[in-house]
Order: C-alpha cells, then sequence, then structure tokens
C-alpha cells in the first residue's frame, strides 16, 4: 500500500487477499500471529481463510471475546428458516492471536453490538433459546434469528419464531 493511500485514509492491510465490496471502507486491522489479518468494516470481520479471507457478516458473530491478547469468534450459520426467521447454530469457536491488535477489539465488540435491535431469552422445556432481532449490514430492516440450546426440541422452537416473525411483520395479528 502507498503512503499516499495510507495518509488519505485506507487502513486496508498491505497484501489483503480479501475482495472488499465497493464502498467497504476497512475502519481497523490487526496483524493475526501465523499470517493474516482481522479487518473490520461496515459489513463484517474479515478472517484468515484456506482461500485467502473470508468476511463473517455483523448479524453472524455470535459473540466476540477479548482476553490475555487473543481474540474469539464464535460464528453463527444459518441451518434453516422458520417464517420470515433464520434458525442459527454456532459454529466452534476460533481464536487468533493479535501480538498488536489495537482498537480492533473495541471496533469488533461495537459493531456485534450495533447489530442487536433486541434479544430474548425464552426457556422451553428442559432447554431454552435466544430470540435476536439483528440489522444485517447493507440491507434495510432487521431479522429476527433464533438459536436453539443444544437438546431443544427444534421443532418446537421454529414454530414459536415462525409465529414471532409474521407478528413482527403484522403487530396487529
Amino acid at each position: 500500500m502507498s503512503l499516499l493511500r495510507r495518509l488519505l485514509g485506507d487502513r486496508t492491510p498491505p497484501d489483503f487477499p480479501g475482495s472488499l465490496d465497493p464502498g467497504e471502507d476497512v475502519v481497523d486491522s490487526a496483524p493475526v500471529e501465523g499470517g493474516g489479518h482481522l479487518v473490520v468494516t461496515a459489513l463484517g470481520l474479515w478472517i484468515p481463510a484456506e482461500d485467502g479471507a473470508r468476511r463473517v457478516g455483523w448479524h453472524l458473530v455470535a459473540k466476540a471475546t477479548w482476553a490475555d491478547g487473543v481474540f474469539t469468534l464464535t460464528e453463527s450459520s444459518e441451518v434453516g428458516k422458520a417464517g420470515a426467521a433464520v434458525v442459527l447454530a454456532d459454529l466452534p469457536p476460533v481464536r487468533f492471536r493479535l501480538p498488536a491488535p489495537g482498537k480492533l477489539p473495541r471496533e469488533a465488540y461495537q459493531r456485534v453490538e450495533g447489530s442487536i435491535r433486541s434479544r430474548h431469552r425464552q426457556q422451553i422445556g428442559a432447554g431454552g433459546a435466544w430470540f435476536v432481532q439483528r440489522k444485517v449490514p447493507g440491507r434495510d430492516g432487521t431479522v429476527l434469528q433464533v438459536r436453539p440450546d443444544p437438546g431443544t426440541d427444534v421443532a418446537l422452537v421454529e414454530a414459536i419464531a415462525e409465529q414471532a416473525a409474521a407478528k413482527l411483520v403484522n403487530p396487529a395479528e
């Protein structure tokens, strides 16, 4: 990256292999021990991947923590639909050691929290589920996401989520 681009505000790390969308500016980045960078943009968190880098949208970050020089990311996967609601399952956490984190942990936390419009924990039988309304980066409106606990009756959670999503769209019903 040229010094001129850096002076003009381009925070893209040198040799970043990701393909940013038009207007997707880098807010902050931090080198990852072992190679690659974590990169924060308005649309998501770019993480090192086998083929270079991939973006995790803020609405799919279930949890991001920072402790003892390690940034831990728990990503959610969309595993189904329940009417207008999306059913999620968490992937195993991935840890990134950041020798020079700068403001990246704070920037990531603010964007994850900023994507959440509301959240509600519901006990369902011996388990439960999280119901979260989130803003999807780059789109208008919100989406209702539901994350059942392991062992919770998924069909029941989906039925509840479908009804809740319908009421959010048509509150008079």
